[in-house]
């Protein structure tokens, strides 16, 4: 099986099941069997599909004799996935480009004639096709989700974050200090043939590259380092955590864990950590993470974060609320949410409400409450905060404590923009319980 067959075959199972891309290819190049480098390629491949779907049809477009809609869809896949290579890549030959489409139409899409006629007039005529001027079409975003983040983004902010969701996501790594050191860390990633470097502006936060199958990397194995966004780690550095521990700390919608692992290690491995998902089959991710990371202070759990718990009422230093959300601040990593049917998010903030109203009755008078998402909309965010404040007077925002390269922060909340940082788009509020 080679990496194009294999991105299609992802692309495939993706639009017939509605799944979402990252995980479907994953799952797909493990059954395939890829060595490294064909995985890599058909994660470009998939990806770049993805990412670019709106972009590749305004070509297509300008290539089809017929109509776009009359293209049998594997046919249209594979044409995507052939015109990507053509016009977006830059160390593939034109021929392997046409000649593997055409063998997968012959297996897929029973139209290779239509396949090899459209690729090779795109090679033929690329310098003349007519480039897409609108945002929709030249970053592949519906016109819908364009609106709605124009209007909650400021103002020349949206090509840049446009931008950012069909960028390539960094491997971003945190340093497990229960157990390693930033320096012995790199030096043993270095020895694996792993290039990295320190994050520019998160401490003990490395950016690696050329990492192959990262778990499978001895240093993985042994717990010396977790994946993890900077912004993800960001709203648990703003928890402000004891080194030393001795605090009871609530992870309400865990899974698969980072926050907690992050916690656990800002603590020394200390206090007591419960860890909590409405999915059983996720409360395993949570508990073989923090078994490799070898972090023992952490407890997992079944719990929906929107449901009472009696026994958990005044009882803990810090709540970490990461609630469900819409995902807009992560399509670089899920290219899916775009076409989402934005009509289903607009109950989140109904939702999101409960889960920080029942969140606050755990947190001790005097702790803090954190809420945070991975979306820009400030109805999920900003909008759920004040409505909770009016109805909580027994709480109020503090200053968030940021690294330099941020402005000073007084609100207590902060929203990262994609492409603004390096990190993903998210959302960081700070809580503080009267005491």
């Amino acid at each position: 099986m080679g990496a194009r067959e294999t991105a299609l075959r992802a692309l495939i199972t993706c639009r017939r099941q509605e799944g979402w891309s990252n995980a479907v290819l994953k799952n797909t190049i493990a059954r395939d069997r890829l060595d490294p480098r064909d995985a890599a390629l058909a994660t470009r491949l998939c990806y770049g599909v993805v990412q670019n779907r709106g972009k590749l049809d305004f070509y297509l477009k300008q290539l089809l004799k017929g109509r776009l809609k009359d293209l049998h869809p594997a046919t249209r896949d594979i044409l995507h996935l052939g015109l990507y290579q053509l016009l977006e890549m830059d160390r593939i030959p034109d021929s392997a480009a046409v000649n593997e489409a055409v063998s997968l139409a012959k297996k897929y899409g029973k139209q290779q004639g239509l396949v090899n006629a459209v690729l090779r007039s795109a090679v033929r005529s690329r310098e003349s096709l007519t480039e897409p001027v609108s945002y929709a079409d030249r970053f592949s975003h519906p016109e819908e989700l364009i609106s709605l983040l124009k209007a909650n983004v400021p103002k020349g902010t949206l090509e840049g974050i446009l931008k950012a969701d069909n960028a390539a996501p960094e491997t971003v790594v945190q340093v497990n200090l229960t157990k390693t050191t930033s320096r012995s860390l790199l030096d043993r990633l270095a020895g694996e043939g792993v290039e990295a470097r320190p994050h520019s502006w998160m401490e003990d936060c490395l950016v690696l590259s050329a990492t192959g199958n990262l778990e499978k990397l001895p240093s993985f194995m042994e717990g010396l380092f977790y994946v993890q966004d900077p912004a993800s780690r960001l709203s648990v550095r703003c928890a402000m955590l004891p080194k030393d521990g001795g605090i009871r700390l609530l992870d309400c919608c865990s899974a698969p864990g980072g926050k907690s692992f992050a916690a656990a290690i800002a603590m020394g491995g200390r206090g007591q950590i419960r860890s909590c998902d409405i999915h059983p089959h996720k409360i395993a991710l949570i508990e073989n993470g923090a078994r490799r990371l070898g972090l023992t202070n952490i407890r997992a759990g079944v719990q929906d974060a929107s449901v009472f718990n009696p026994e958990w009422e005044d009882a803990f230093d810090v709540v970490l609320a990461d609630v469900p959300c819409s995902g807009l601040g992560i399509i670089r990593k899920k290219p899916d949410i775009r076409y989402r049917n934005l009509k289903e998010t607009e109950a989140l903030p109904a939702l999101q409400s409960a889960i920080l109203s029942n969140q606050a009755s755990y947190v001790k008078k005097g702790g803090v409450l954190m809420y945070s998402t991975c979306t820009i909309l400030k109805r999920e965010n900003e909008q759920v905060v004040e409505a909770f404040l009016e109805a909580h007077p027994d709480f109020h925002t503090e200053p968030l404590c940021l690294p330099e390269v941020f402005p000073k922060n007084e609100n207590g909340m902060l929203t990262l923009l994609p492409g603004q940082y390096d990190t993903d788009g998210f959302f960081i509020c700070r809580l503080r319980r009267n005491p």
